[in-house]
């Protein structure tokens, strides 16, 4: 597993995963610990819990997140692009080669501009995006329902930042997600 965990040292080092995920308490401006709730936001969508946590540079029209000791601004996108890139290098070492066209998951409640800052994300990383994919309906995937012939599903998903649960109905091979809910600052 990769945390999604990013830090941007003051002297230009950047480094992913559960490193900086450790050294959070050192140097919490500069390490970028779910990045996901502030894709495709402007700096008027930051929540008043999220204030104290970072510091943000509010001139532009997209959240950017201010790192590596105040001398830089990164955007959500730059900042999940990081990752997407480490886990592109890691599918290339185990795959013997670059990975082809891949999907990429995200909370069913993401909205269209959070959708698609997430395929730029995975473009600046390098990535063919084929598609998104609602997690809750990846999850029902991964764990065989899509074998049943139709049902309801409850699917939750309690991850390090979040708490989500979605309701899904299964009808001959297709998920449709019927609800959705959950927070995105508990876990």
């Amino acid at each position: 597993p990769l945390p999604s965990a990013v830090f941007y040292g003051p002297d230009g080092a950047l480094e992913v995963g559960a490193g900086p995920k450790r050294r959070r308490p050192e140097r919490p401006l500069d390490t970028v610990l779910s990045v996901k709730r502030f894709m495709g936001r402007g700096p008027a969508d930051v929540k008043p819990e999220d204030r104290g946590i970072y510091r943000f540079d509010e001139s532009g029209a997209v959240v950017k997140l201010v790192v590596a000791g105040g001398a830089r601004a990164v955007s959500p996108i730059e900042v999940s692009a990081e990752i997407l890139r480490t886990l592109r290098r890691r599918a290339q070492e185990a795959l013997g080669g670059p990975p082809g066209a891949c999907v990429i998951t995200v909370p069913a409640y993401f909205d269209d501009a959070q959708r698609q800052a997430t395929k730029d994300a995975g473009r600046l990383a390098g990535l063919d995006v084929l598609r998104l994919l609602n997690e809750p309906t990846a999850a029902a995937l991964a764990y065989g329902l899509d074998k049943r012939v139709q049902g309801t599903f409850a699917v939750y998903d309690l991850g390090g930042g979040t708490f989500d649960i979605s309701v899904l109905r299964l009808d001959a091979g297709v998920f449709e997600v019927l609800s959705t809910g959950g927070d995105t600052h508990l876990g």
